[in-house]
């Protein structure tokens, strides 16, 4: 008997994802019905931290991945903001040192190889269509690179993408 084929994985961006930078009004138009708040945090904290929905921790642990924080957060990422989401400390990818510009995301590479081959999920806000391509020749399992709007973070829509495609790569 085989054991059972590992969870794809799902990179999540911070920035433009799970804080949106649209204005306040905008970036909690995103928030479940009844969710009309933000979170309390410290006079010091980060100024847009206000802006999460801590409904994305539950919404993001329950779908069935291994969530991964593909940010230049790094570990402050599990320091400040799955806490606030509710999240268990999450596996960080590590960014290599590159001064390499171009049309690809900086984060591309790295995230391929971080799979090691594995399906995966890539929530971000700068996706672009050169990343879509490299991904589909360089990676042999299947990958969703899937593009958040900025302005709004991640909404209802976008949880629907991803859960969509989660339960088909299953």
């Amino acid at each position: 008997m085989s054991a059972p084929a590992p969870h794809p994985l799902l990179f999540l961006d911070v920035d433009g994802t799970l804080i949106p930078f649209g204005t306040p009004a905008a970036a909690q138009s995103g928030m479940p019905h009844g969710h009309t708040q933000a979170p309390v945090l410290p006079a010091d904290a980060h100024p847009l931290l206000g802006r999460v929905d801590p409904e994305h921790g539950r919404r993001l642990e329950s779908l069935p991945c291994d969530l991964v924080w593909a940010t230049t957060w790094m570990n402050d990422a599990n320091d400040v903001l799955a806490p606030l989401l509710g999240l268990p400390t999450l596996p960080v990818v590590d960014w290599p040192d590159s001064d390499e510009v171009g049309v690809l995301h900086w984060k591309t590479r790295g995230l391929v190889e971080w799979a090691h081959g594995r399906p995966f999920v890539w929530v971000d806000d700068e996706i672009s269509d050169a990343d879509q391509q490299w991904v589909s020749t360089h990676h042999h399992a299947p990958a969703l690179l899937h593009r958040v709007d900025p302005r709004h973070g991640l909404t209802e829509h976008d949880f629907t993408v991803i859960e969509s495609w989660l339960m088909q790569a299953r």
